[in-house]
Formats: C-alpha cells, structure tokens, sequence
C-alpha cells in the first residue's frame, strides 16, 4: 500500500505477489522494491502504480530487501542467501552464501559493505565489490531478527534473545548490549 502521511489516506495497492509482503525499500532511482513470501522481489513504477520487473532466483522467501550506494538491490532470503540485483537488467549479479540457516536482515553500512542478520544467531558482514565475507558478528543466543546501520558508524542489532546489541564494524566487536 501507498500512504500519504500527510493525509494518514491509502493512495493505493500495489498488487501483485501471491504470498505476503515481508520487506519493502525506496530506489535511488525512486522506484519501490518489495520482498514476499511467494520468493520474489517486484520492483514497482509508484507513479504508474506498475510493477516493472519481476526479480527471481530465491528458492525460499524473500524476508529483506535493501538498497545498496552504487544503485543495486540485496535480497535476504529463507534460502539462506543474499541475492546482489542490478536493477536496471533484473541480472542477479551475486549470490552470498555463508549462513547456515534463513537470512531475516540485510542493511547497507555506511563504507559500502553489507550487513545480514540469520536464524543462525550471527551477523555476517560483506564487501559487496568483490564478494567476500568479513568477520562474522557473534553474540545473541538466539536469532538475529533485525540489523540496522547507525549514524556513527556502528551497527545495532535485535534478537530474540530481547537484546539489542551494537557493533564496531571495524573491530568486529560488540560494544554495548541493550537489554530490558
């Protein structure tokens, strides 16, 4: 759906995946990207109300989408993969593996690289360029279901555990637990 927050008024339904949308996130390009149960991500016109172009590749739900700085779109999945898109050809140009369970956040940092969050208990940093996994972030005891890049520089992350944790991305360490 389309909000206006001004009016607090729907505007309009996008429609057209056939399970529930999980994720959505603004484009650079002012497009809409939306992330769904039916393993897809749909890249939608929000002046034309058109969905454009259908994104496929995930064999299990799409539970994050996020753009990136250089104008590509990451995908987080059940499959346990984060998918890299160019958005101009609907190309999968990269897929990151590295989890060992479902993938529920994915998040752009600030220097480019990537952030996902897993079933797995872990956040998992990439460098998107060429590909390759960084240190990987542990401490939550349970899955981690939420990852969100701050202003500073650090990385804060939800669990189950009913903790917040935030990261130095440089030191792979976690500086502060948010508990209560």
């Amino acid at each position: 759906r389309l909000w206006n927050v001004s009016t607090g008024l729907c505007e309009h339904v996008l429609e057209g995946h056939t399970g529930w949308v999980t994720s959505v996130c603004a484009l650079s390009d002012g497009r809409l990207a939306s992330g769904s149960a039916d393993n897809t991500v749909r890249l939608w016109n929000v002046s034309t109300f058109v969905c454009e172009r259908v994104l496929a590749g995930h064999s299990r739900k799409v539970f994050s989408v996020c753009a990136l700085s250089d104008g590509r779109l990451a995908s987080g999945s059940f499959d346990g993969a984060v998918r890299l898109w160019n958005v101009s050809t609907g190309l999968c140009e990269h897929v990151l593996e590295g989890h060992m369970d479902e993938v529920t956040s994915v998040c752009a940092l600030s220097d480019g690289r990537l952030a996902r969050g897993s079933d797995d208990t872990t956040v998992r940093l990439w460098n998107v360029s060429p590909g390759l996994s960084m240190p990987m972030l542990a401490g939550h005891s349970q899955k981690v279901s939420s990852v969100c890049a701050l202003s500073d520089g650090r990385l804060a992350s939800g669990s189950d555990d009913t903790t917040v944790r935030l990261w130095n991305v440089s030191t792979g360490l976690c500086e502060h637990v948010l508990e209560g």
